[in-house]
């Protein structure tokens, strides 16, 4: 009942409720406006403190994005002595690469059904326990098909991880932090792949059958401090709402909100976007029928959120992190520490940038890093086909050309983890209503690993029909598309809420003016 009530309070109080409303179901921004203008000078302890917990949190939720990031680095080492230790063929260290991606979908999808069970924060400890079972799997393998078990079970927590995280951080966060916090996943992949290559060079000494068992079993121990996250981290308060679980929503919004009035402010929203919660159940639909048949709104949202998903992997970014040391080796470097070494630099810089997209994503926007990313991709993408082509014709010395593929392989690695790197999975976890949100997702984690299975399964077979050069060509034309389907198709959500954002989708190809028409609600709050 209070729920209920305080909804029709929030409900009056911004207009909604006698039709004075601009923009009907977009109005909480500019409440939020004018409790941050009262309370500047109130919250600053209170603020700061919320600010933290949910810091912490963003972090704890996110290791899970270490295994996979450890796993795609050190997996580019590994390769090697897997090889010369199991004797496997060329086909078989495709699918070993490929199929942690394949198989993570099922993860995927199984997260989406269970973080709407059994809750977000429960559905990243499952992740992590599935993962923990098999890296131990793999590390102990005594043969290939053994290994490949281990792995598709890896494949499967990687899947729930990657695809709860971001869901679970975007709603917990504030929202003029929501897209730096959101992005925290794509730092510690990031992370977790610099660790990889740090792993392997540290242990490329070691024999053929000991180096890559250490190299594995390693992916174990990041898994294990998820525990301790169960001691810090609250259940989302969205999923809490679904539930029926106003009360407990209202506690955790009191821990990570700045103030009193907007814990709810934010509650009353959640409610009125959960179908409303008074004692009986939310509204319930079939999901999976709703994808089938999508309004054009939900339509709109789903080419969207899959559109990038699957642009991020098909422009080439996981054949450019597994097969670093098989480019490099291309271009010219011949020893194994040698080219061990050079993909540690790409594994600096890949993190490095990151770090430039969390700081300006809620600065300069999501949009404008989407091109900055896929505009400097293109080039890069070209730049390494063209360079390995020209070495490969010995049109350039090989010092010259070893340096300018280098050089390439980091810009393409710096620019996806400027925009499409991070910006991917916050446009997935903030883009579609929140009945849908966790399957959506899910759906969208799916395109984004078929796809990047596809590449890693695909790429040496690729290069061995058209050459390395050919197949970085064509890479960078699909780097080029992405640059179009950004224009076309995604919004900016820089600054809205999460109920906000859906408006942009219900207003179909004039978001533009949906924008413009926020942008001047928000100047008209100001002068108030």
């Amino acid at each position: 009942m209070m729920a209920s009530d305080d909804d029709a309070a929030f409900r009056d109080e911004s207009g909604t409720g006698n039709g004075n409303s601009i923009l009907p179901g977009i109005r909480s921004k500019g409440k939020y406006e004018r409790i941050d203008a009262e309370l500047a000078n109130d919250r600053p302890t209170r603020g700061s403190d919320s600010k933290r917990y949910v810091f912490v949190c963003a972090i704890f939720a996110s290791l899970n994005s270490v295994l996979l990031g450890y796993d795609v680095g050190v997996m580019s080492g590994c390769i090697l002595f897997i090889q010369k230790d199991l004797h496997i063929t060329e086909v078989q260290q495709e699918v070993l690469v490929g199929c942690l991606s394949i198989i993570s979908l099922v993860g995927s999808l199984v997260a989406g059904r269970t973080s709407d069970a059994i809750g977000r924060k429960w559905t990243i400890c499952l992740a992590a326990i599935i993962f923990q079972t098999g890296a131990a799997i793999m590390a102990f393998a005594p043969s290939f098909r053994v290994l490949i078990i281990g792995r598709l079970l890896a494949g499967v927590g990687i899947g729930c991880g990657v695809m709860v995280a971001p869901v679970y951080i975007a709603e917990i966060s504030p929202t003029v932090s929501r897209g730096s916090f959101t992005s925290f996943p794509e730092i510690f992949i990031n992370l977790g792949i610099l660790l990889g290559y740090i792993s392997n060079y540290s242990f490329s000494g070691l024999s053929e059958h000991i180096s890559w068992r250490i190299m594995l079993g390693i992916g174990i121990v990041p898994s294990v401090f998820i525990g301790f996250a169960l001691f810090v981290i609250p259940e989302s308060p969205r999923w809490l709402v679904m539930q029926k679980k106003v009360e407990e929503a209202r506690s955790v919004l009191m821990r990570i909100s700045e103030s009193e009035e907007e814990v709810e402010c934010r509650l009353a929203e959640i409610v009125e976007a959960a179908g409303g919660v008074k004692g009986e159940k939310c509204e319930e639909k079939a999901v999976w029928l709703e994808f089938l048949r999508p309004s054009p709104a939900l339509r709109r949202m789903l080419i969207t959120g899959f559109g990038i998903q699957c642009f991020q992997q098909i422009s080439g970014i996981d054949a450019t992190v597994y097969y670093s040391p098989t480019i490099f080796r291309d271009a010219g470097i011949s020893s194994d520490s040698k080219l061990l070494a050079a993909t540690v630099a790409v594994g600096f810089t890949k993190t490095t940038f990151i770090l430039v997209a969390i700081l300006l994503i809620d600065r300069v926007g999501r949009k404008p890093l989407l091109y900055v990313s896929t505009v400097g991709m293109t080039v890069s993408l070209f730049c390494l086909g063209l360079a390995l082509s020209l070495l490969g014709h010995q049109l350039v010395s090989p010092r010259v050309g070893i340096f300018v593929v280098i050089l390439a392989v980091c810009g393409n690695v710096a620019f996806f983890s400027v925009g499409l790197g991070p910006i991917c999975w916050v446009m997935s976890s903030e883009i579609f209503p929140l009945r849908l949100r966790a399957q959506a997702a899910a759906l969208g984690t799916v395109g984004n690993r078929v796809s990047s299975g596809v590449v890693a399964m695909s790429f040496l077979s690729m290069c061995r029909a058209i050459s390395v050069a050919g197949t970085f060509f064509i890479f960078s034309a699909i780097s080029a598309i992405s640059v179009v389907f950004m224009y076309l198709y995604v919004p900016e959500t820089k600054g809205k809420s999460l109920e906000q954002i859906e408006m942009l989708f219900d207003s179909g190809r004039e978001w533009q003016r949906v924008e413009v028409e926020l942008g001047d609600m928000e100047v008209l709050v100001q002068k108030e």
